[in-house]
């Protein structure tokens, strides 16, 4: 027996219906009578059309796959604890899932995205319910396609606030502004995808950076399609900033201006002040804006971050940030963007990150350790007697190139279908060698279906270590189904017995999804709290095409709280 009633909330922007229920629980699993009692709950419903649109940029015209018509596509808007619900309807003629980037997805792994790991894809003229609680969460994440190359433009972003009640632990900002930024090709994204496979050869880089969906000015194209900034002065807004791009970790500057970052990820952060934000493809960074240059307009510059011999898209995404009464063809500020290959900047950024750690939000970072990982990531060359020079560009983790199956790794686990995976994957290399150093003669990698198990509750430490095989290259790595914390860093190999003595296991920062540096390594610590299947790769699409992924198998624990939930009864089809 339900009774519901349907209140808009007046705080949250969204197009969706917000439905305010009393649900009638006949049992509490908490205790061993049955009594009912009524629970207090929201369920935010959105619908989710993917359709193909014709837009236009750089001074020409392409259909893309968007969802609702919308580039970026629909900002989702939700509370913690809230119930959300997404109705996917596929009107395009490719396959589609959707993955909450950050998301946790406590028990409802099928519900997660990524496409053949935890669902098979919704096909072209069917439809999917994404059914997932915000459990513990607050802040900035996203939403994104997450097969093929689709979430080139099938993205959007993900805003929980907090609880009713509950205040920011920063100064209330004055107003919010969403930015989400972005990579555009002239040519269709899915033949560009499609070509590389046939050739092996590395796919072309894309055209333009784009903020908010928008250009600006581009060399060979008289339009400035740019994204504009309106703030008034003395005001603090709050910049929640997306990097939804493909294959490019970014710079984000404001001329003039001081940004003061309080979360990424959706964690909340000591706060600190930096004139340069950093984001890797899947990372958001919330900061504080003082709007305190009185009139005037200034640059919002975006650049591309790349500090080897990899090509990448070198054009600037400029947007403005214009002060209300500032008078027409006022002159701009131009902001100093950082070198391409400003590794300094990176890393101070990087190593300037730090967990709130208050009582309210503990940083609760495991201090005994069961499973002690070492994952080497990077890319190789295998042979490929169809291929434009015989050879195909591959990546891995430790030496395994990852083959996507054709039934989802969930549904095999939760079914017991033999077959499909093996949970094998190796904890370490199988034959360490210097990683940083001049690469071994062997360079060819085995493919392999793998995962790695893991019991409930248990905590996992794992080094990811970048290695130089053809070329070293930063990696921006996610890991879905948890946060972790990032309690080391460095350049070179890991040492195993002089670098954990540097490890910072009071406030390191909380993340999905962190940077690996060049011909460096990163520590990772997480806890094995969530049942199901939780892929592991490169938020680079073009390593994740290559192989550079795995996945992590959580068992269920005791009783049903502890376990994955059954799964839906419209769940797709293979």
């Amino acid at each position: 027996m339900v009774s519901s009633k349907f209140k808009q909330d007046k705080r949250l922007e969204t197009k969706g219906a917000v439905l305010s229920m009393v649900c009638w629980v006949r049992t509490l699993l908490f205790i061993s009578v049955l009594v009912p009692a009524f629970v207090e709950c929201r369920i935010r419903h959105y619908h989710f059309n993917v359709v193909v649109k014709n837009a236009t940029k750089l001074c020409s015209t392409k259909p893309i796959v968007t969802v609702n018509g919308t580039f970026p596509g629909p900002r989702l808007y939700a509370r913690e604890g809230d119930n959300v619900l997404v109705r996917l309807t596929n009107h395009v003629q490719y396959n589609v899932t959707i993955h909450w980037h950050g998301v946790r997805q406590l028990r409802t792994g099928w519900s997660d995205g990524p496409a053949y790991i935890t669902q098979c894809p919704i096909q072209p003229g069917q439809n999917f319910l994404y059914n997932f609680t915000l459990t513990g969460q607050r802040g900035t994440l996203l939403w994104h396609a997450h097969i093929s190359w689709l979430r080139t433009t099938v993205h959007g972003a993900i805003v929980i606030l907090p609880k009713k009640g509950v205040p920011y632990p920063f100064p209330k900002p004055y107003k919010e502004k969403v930015i989400v930024l972005g990579e555009w090709w002239k040519a269709d994204t899915e033949a560009v995808v499609k070509q590389a496979t046939q050739t092996g050869l590395p796919p072309n880089i894309s055209d333009a950076h784009t903020i908010n969906g928008h250009p600006g000015p581009v060399p060979n194209c008289s339009s400035d399609d740019a994204y504009t900034l309106h703030v008034e002065t003395g005001k603090t807004y709050l910049l929640r900033v997306i990097n939804a791009a493909v294959n490019d970790e970014l710079f984000f500057k404001i001329a003039n201006h001081n940004l003061t970052v309080v979360e990424v990820d959706a964690c909340y952060t000591k706060p600190f002040e930096t004139d340069t934000l950093f984001l890797g493809p899947g990372q958001t960074t919330t900061a504080l804006l003082k709007a305190d240059q009185g009139i005037g307009k200034s640059l919002i510059a975006i650049s591309p971050f790349m500090d080897t011999t990899v090509a990448v898209n070198n054009l600037t995404g400029i947007g403005y940030l214009r002060y209300n009464h500032t008078l027409a063809f006022t002159p701009t500020t131009f902001v100093a963007i950082p070198a391409v290959n400003a590794t300094p900047v990176t890393s101070v950024f990087s190593d300037s990150l730090r967990s709130l750690n208050s009582k309210q939000y503990p940083a609760n970072v495991p201090l005994t350790i069961d499973h002690s990982l070492f994952f080497t990531i990077g890319v190789g060359i295998n042979p490929c007697a169809t291929c434009f020079n015989g050879s195909r560009a591959v990546a891995a983790i430790n030496n395994v190139s990852f083959v996507m199956p054709t039934t989802a790794i969930l549904q095999a686990h939760y079914y017991g279908i033999n077959g499909v995976f093996t949970d094998d994957f190796p904890a370490k290399p199988a034959i360490p060698f210097n990683y940083t150093g001049t690469p071994p003669s062997g360079v060819q990698t085995m493919n392999g279906t793998k995962v790695y198990r893991l019991a409930y509750n248990s905590t996992v430490q794992l080094v990811i270590q970048g290695n130089t095989i053809i070329a070293p290259e930063s990696h921006p790595t996610h890991l879905h189904g948890s946060n972790f914390f990032v309690v080391g860093r460095g350049v070179g190999n890991f040492d195993p017995e002089k670098d954990p003595l540097k490890f910072n296991l009071v406030d390191p920062v909380e993340r999905n999804t962190v940077s690996v540096p060049t011909a460096g390594w990163t520590a990772i610590r997480f806890r094995a709290d969530n049942p199901g299947v939780w892929f592991f790769h490169c938020h680079l699409e073009v390593h994740t095409t290559w192989g550079l992924k795995m996945a992590f198998l959580v068992e269920n624990g005791r009783g049903p709280n502890e376990s994955i939930e059954p799964p839906p009864s419209d769940l797709p089809k293979c």
